[in-house]
């Protein structure tokens, strides 16, 4: 099963692209990701969750584990693209304020 997540580095940024559902089963997969992630120290990281189209509580952690350990490294990250499933997910939980959804 392919991997619901794609990463993209460059000078100026990581990009995590995330697809599909984002949930129990493919969430600690892209945790390990952002382990790796993370230790690569980025000063900024966009996630585009453009073409996610469902998000559980483990999912949402995993992006909150990304936030985290890049703010607390002194880096940024932004979220863009959520809508639908994933947007009201994070509404009720009060994340679109932390992420400024």
């Amino acid at each position: 099963m392919p991997t619901p997540f794609e990463v993209q580095q460059t000078a100026n940024e990581t990009r995590l692209a995330v697809r599909g559902s984002l949930d129990i089963n493919t969430a600690p997969a892209l945790a390990e990701e952002i382990d790796r992630i993370i230790a690569g120290r980025p000063s900024k990281v966009v996630v585009d969750l453009g073409s996610l189209d469902l998000i559980d509580s483990s999912g949402v952690a995993a992006l909150v584990k990304l936030y985290k350990g890049v703010r607390g490294m002194g880096g940024a990250v932004s979220i863009t693209g959520a809508r639908d499933q994933p947007l009201a997910i994070f509404k009720l939980l009060r994340m679109d304020k932390v992420f400024n959804l």
